[in-house]
């Protein structure tokens, strides 16, 4: 059986944290869900460096990552992610409040695999959420390790 990926959540607002978590939990999804509230986390998270260093879960399964973060913003986490030979098929979705044309064409150019306006209503943004968790944790299947490269 395959080793189950967490999910990795890249948010800084804990109204939409607690929002996410609570849809992906009412999914069922046996996924771990692990949380960090800023880009350089993120970051520390996918590259297991500062208190992430000695993680031993692999890399995340779906990356849901704000546009709008401190320290290091989503546009720059996306970036470094899919600039890394290793890290590139990690697919990350761009969950945001922005509907700026220039956030999703950027994000786009950057290789995000799909940008998600967070939905205003609550029972929106909760069926968004369970459907995101089940399509990326479960229904996608990625590319093997080696990427064929």
């Amino acid at each position: 059986m395959p080793e189950l990926k967490p999910i990795l959540l890249v948010e800084d607002n804990p109204k939409d944290i607690e929002l996410t978590l609570a849809a992906l939990e009412q999914s069922q999804l046996a996924n771990e869900v692990v949380v960090v509230r800023d880009g350089a986390e993120a970051l520390d998270f996918l590259y297991r460096r500062g208190e992430h260093a000695s993680r031993n879960t692999s890399d995340p399964a779906v990356v849901l990552l704000d546009l709008k973060l401190p320290k290091v913003d989503g546009l720059e986490v996306l970036e470094k992610v899919k600039a890394d030979a290793i890290l590139r098929h990690t697919p990350v979705v761009m969950l945001t409040s922005s509907r700026e044309e220039s956030d999703v064409v950027r994000s786009y150019e950057l290789g995000v695999n799909a940008f998600v306006v967070k939905p205003v209503g609550f029972r929106e943004f909760f069926d968004a959420i369970q459907d995101l968790g089940v399509f990326w944790a479960i229904l996608n299947e990625p590319p093997p390790r080696n990427g064929g490269q």
